[in-house]
């Protein structure tokens, strides 16, 4: 019988506890606005700004149950691609040094504003980057929707985790 009521106990304490590994953290936030980022970069790629806005938007959208509103969100991000360049990496060994890969590198410059009270001091404003590497032979037409993806996923990512991940 004692047995019986220690099993009951301990079922009865273990089910009440609920543990949470998502890392976000959105406390006081129901909305959330993602307003659209500004190519600024010298090199100007002309979807290069909604796809990076609107994979934000897909990752707040999977990994929160925030709603993305267009105007007055209780956060706020705003910024711009403030860098897009390509430049020759992975010098190959032999008597003239010449690349074998180049790296696409893009710069997103963010403002996230959190206007809960309380929250403020989880505001910040910094720049991400992220590269992507790619065979020099390859064209950059060809693997250019690739790297951007990878690229958008990365920063997203990163973003994400600064704004919303208190570990």
């Amino acid at each position: 019988m004692k047995i019986k009521i220690f099993a009951f106990l301990l079922i009865t304490v273990l089910s009440s506890c609920a543990y949470t590994f998502s890392g976000a953290s959105t406390e006081g936030l129901k909305t959330v606005t993602v307003r659209f980022f500004e190519n600024a970069a010298p090199l100007v790629v002309p979807t290069l700004s909604q796809d990076f806005t609107e994979a934000l938007k897909s990752r707040i959208r999977t990994q929160t149950k925030l709603s993305i509103t267009p105007n007055d969100g209780d956060a706020i991000f705003e910024g711009r691609i403030t860098g897009y360049d390509i430049k020759p990496v992975a010098l190959t060994s032999s008597s003239t040094p010449t690349a074998s890969n180049n790296r696409l590198t893009i710069t997103i410059s963010v403002k996230y504003k959190n206007n809960i009270e309380g929250h403020e001091k989880e505001s910040f404003e910094e720049s991400f980057t992220r590269f992507f590497d790619f065979p020099l032979g390859g064209s950059l037409q060809a693997v250019q929707p690739q790297a951007i993806e990878n690229i958008n996923k990365q920063l997203t990512e990163d973003i994400f985790n600064r704004a919303f991940a208190q570990w």
